[in-house]
């Protein structure tokens, strides 16, 4: 909805319902199952699938594509195993995934040239996050911001019809920020991975329960459904009151502020639009838990609830495409949890010091053991095809900046799991020489059924046998 709407209260004849009052909870929408009988038919998804068309697998299922972003990089040694292959042998940072060898391949030499300095000086966390989905050359400036559409995005345009949010934005990390925030950068980079166009960043959703209620509604388990009705209701009678009372003034404005009034009206038909969609993907099925509390103090239960929200919004057919920030780049939060009470940032800059080096490797591998349950997650929930969450599904994990002490772009610490329907051979290290990530995405957007995408930030070509 665009944010530059008329302020009622601006009005002569405003009754009092502001702006804020008409826009609080118009983003209420149903969340129904992947249902089998309204997925296409495994012969129409064959023939899809053979000209290149993969919006569903070849069983008809739906396919998903998730990124995950974890700050600050990682240690190298920690991370790389020493042979490439399949029977390559787990590092001590990656050992928490060796129970998902089968579902996932290690993708070594992907670079982001564009987050190197350059001219451009230091900034190399504002990049780390600016790049990392975009894959282009960030406008250094707090204000004049400019990036490039991230590559959800460019999934969500093709595929997002197909279900009630067209993409999902979250994170674990309630840190934000504005104007300039990494030396010169504008705070929108370093807080996120997902831009719906150069200049706009698809801010993500950083608590449970507001998430939780977005997809499912609001109220106890056994009441969202009819809580759900009745919001809509209460909307749509919102909805024609401001329509009604905002034709009667057009003949009372001058032009310039009948040129707000329509950019206006265009925003309420849009939510209008919004809602009878929600309509028409029929009623919620309750996932019959209780609704989260609210952001948990402990910050491995956040990470983990904000894990299982994208696991239900997959499961729901809420959407099938999400990303979800585990950290901003820069993030100097410690992890008590596990003993630390130093901020990742400070200790990411260990300068060779071995026991800073040995609580950067826990650190790292806290966050893999954070992505290990996601994946295991994925794997326990079943399709409708029989096939697991996982089967269906590619999700890359990974961080903008590779060696988090020198602050290098190169050879980024990259893990695509997930089978894509039967479209990628997992189970393995490999190294890609050295090429864009944006080639990685390339081929991803290929199997989620985008066409026309000839090239994409700095890509050079689509990365082979992935």
């Amino acid at each position: 909805m665009n944010t530059k709407l008329l302020h009622r209260s601006e009005t002569p004849t405003s009754p009092g319902l502001s702006r804020r009052h008409f826009l609080r909870g118009l983003g209420a929408c149903v969340a129904l199952p992947a249902l089998e009988s309204l997925c296409p038919s495994p012969g129409m998804a064959t023939e899809a699938a053979s000209t290149g068309r993969l919006a569903t697998t070849s069983t008809g299922a739906p396919l998903r594509a998730a990124f995950v972003y974890f700050p600050n990089g990682a240690i190298p040694s920690a991370w790389w195993p020493t042979e490439e292959g399949n029977d390559f042998e787990f590092s001590k940072t990656l050992k928490p995934l060796e129970q998902h060898r089968q579902h996932l391949q290690l993708l070594g030499g992907l670079d982001h040239k564009t987050a190197e300095p350059g001219p451009d000086g230091a900034g190399d966390h504002a990049r780390g996050n600016g790049t990392f989905l975009t894959g282009v050359r960030l406008k250094k400036s707090a204000t004049d911001i400019r990036a490039g559409i991230s590559i959800d995005q460019i999934i969500a345009r093709q595929v997002g019809h197909l279900t009630r949010y067209p993409s999902l934005e979250l994170a674990s990390d309630a840190t934000r920020g504005s104007g300039a925030c990494d030396s010169g950068y504008a705070c929108a980079y370093q807080y996120n991975i997902s831009w719906s166009s150069p200049t706009t960043p698809r801010s993500p959703e950083t608590n449970p329960r507001l998430l939780f209620e977005r997809l499912f509604g609001a109220g106890a388990p056994g009441q969202r459904q009819e809580n759900l009705k009745r919001r809509q209701q209460e909307q749509r009678s919102v909805l024609d009151f401001v329509l009604e009372d905002a034709r009667g003034m057009q003949g009372r404005l001058n032009p310039r502020d009948n040129d707000k009034l329509a950019q206006y009206l265009n925003g309420v038909r849009e939510v209008e639009t919004r809602i009878e969609r929600a309509e028409r993907f029929g009623e919620i099925r309750d996932p019959n838990i209780e609704t989260p509390a609210g952001i948990p103090r402990d910050r491995a239960q956040y990470v983990q609830l904000m894990v299982d929200m994208m696991v239900l919004a997959f499961q729901t057919d809420s959407t099938r495409v999400a990303t979800l920030m585990l950290g901003h780049d820069g993030d100097n939060r410690s992890l008590s949890e596990i003993g630390i009470a130093e901020g990742h940032h400070d200790l990411s800059h260990h300068f060779n010091d071995a026991a800073k080096i040995e609580k950067i490797s826990a650190i790292d591998r806290w966050y893999v053991e954070q992505f290990s349950r996601f994946l295991q997650k994925l794997k326990d929930t079943p399709d409708i095809d029989g096939q697991s969450l996982l089967d269906n599904s590619m999700v890359l994990y990974g961080s903008g900046n590779a060696d988090g002490n020198k602050h290098t772009h190169s050879n980024l610490p990259l893990i695509l799991a997930g089978a894509g329907g039967g479209t990628i051979t997992p189970g393995r290290y490999r190294r890609c020489g050295s090429q864009p990530a944006s080639n990685l995405f390339l081929s991803l957007a290929d199997r989620m059924g985008v066409t026309g995408l000839e090239r994409f930030g700095d890509s050079t070509a689509r990365l082979g046998e992935v």
